[in-house]
């Protein structure tokens, strides 16, 4: 069995990060969202890995490499512009060949992995099984409409009137007739292969869809609100050690990870919070469901529920949270500028200034 991870797409709803930086490779607790599904993938036993890029190519490329360090051989596929999910297979078609495999998205996390479903998948070996989740607005997702059996019987791409309120999960797994489904569909209203409609097709051909409705945490982290959530749950979990330096005056409580070669000084750190390594935290506060990169400089700040990416550094900030800050950013306070004001006026005029 193969995997067909997805890391193209131009991050839309994650801009302004997304125009320097591949959204996969946002860092959830200090690690790239793209590295979990990695680590999932390898944990099921797949060990042949294609990974379809963009524009990001040789940035994903750069911090991926050839795999080892996460157990798997990684070839790359290059996708000239992102023309959809089904678009993705249709071009891997000679890297998957006649193997089963498992379609990933790059920039979604699903808590607990993908084992059980692979195990599932090989046990029962339908002609594509698809994972399902309750979503209160499903008209953003592909939506799936199960029979009374909990049979697929019907599936749309972003419906304007959802029949149900199932959006599917980014973890697709297929047998090769996929393959014929890609090929026969034609690009949706919005110029794309969709998943959904080769699914549709396999459905229409009598082919077996199976569906399994997860219950437990997932999310797309494509946008600002998702990757801050996904951020606190990954920290909920972490496991807590100091191996930076910590002076007498800091405060830390509960789970927090300083990552070795970083300095905090009279601060107050309160976790789920990771400090990584190199970066220093003086006389600041760094509250829960935090995640400060390597080399950052955090000195007079307050910030919580938040994410720095590497080199940035916060200095005489009051206070900040529920952010996502980039590489290399500088956030001071303004300066002070005394009130004035400067007129113009006509002849005749009269104008009236409050305080």
């Amino acid at each position: 069995m193969k995997a067909l991870v997805l890391s193209g797409g131009a991050g839309t709803r994650l801009r302004p990060i997304t125009h320097t930086s591949a959204k996969q490779l946002v860092p959830v607790a200090n690690k790239p969202v793209l590295f979990y599904g990695l680590e999932s993938i390898a944990a099921a036993g797949i060990t042949e890995v294609g990974i379809v890029v963009g524009d990001t190519a040789q940035e994903i490329e750069a911090a991926v490499g050839d795999g080892s360090r996460f157990g798997i051989d990684v070839t790359y596929i290059p996708q000239e512009s992102p023309l959809g999910l089904a678009h993705a297979v249709l071009i891997s078609r000679d890297f998957l060949g006649d193997e089963d495999f498992v379609m990933y998205l790059g920039d979604n996390f699903i808590v607990g992995g993908i084992t059980d479903l692979v195990e599932e998948f090989r046990e029962r070996r339908p002609d594509a099984q698809i994972l399902l989740t309750k979503v209160p607005d499903p008209r953003s997702f592909g939506v799936a409409e199960l029979d009374g059996a909990g049979r697929v019987v019907r599936l749309e791409e972003k419906p304007s009137q959802p029949r149900s309120d199932l959006a599917l999960v980014g973890v697709y797994l297929f047998t090769p007739a996929v393959h014929e489904a890609v090929r026969a569909i034609a690009p949706s209203a919005r110029g794309e292969l969709e998943i959904t409609h080769a699914l549709q097709h396999l459905i229409d051909s009598d082919r077996r869809v199976a569906s399994t409705v997860i219950d437990g945490y997932w999310k797309d982290t494509g946008n600002v609100a998702d990757m801050l959530e996904v951020n606190r749950s990954v920290l909920e979990r972490l496991d807590p050690h100091h191996e930076g330096s910590v002076d007498e005056e800091t405060e830390i409580i509960g789970r927090v990870r300083i990552e070795a070669g970083a300095v905090v000084r009279a601060s107050r750190i309160v976790g789920p919070a990771v400090i990584g390594a190199g970066t220093v935290v003086e006389r600041s506060y760094i509250g829960p469901s935090t995640s400060i990169a390597e080399n950052c400089r955090i000195t007079d700040s307050e910030i919580e529920y938040s994410i720095v990416l590497s080199g940035s550094s916060l200095e005489g900030v009051g206070r900040v949270e529920a952010s996502l800050i980039g590489h290399d950013v500088e956030i001071t306070p303004a300066p002070h500028i005394p009130a004035a004001h400067r007129l113009v006026l006509g002849d005749h005029s009269r104008v009236q200034i409050s305080g």
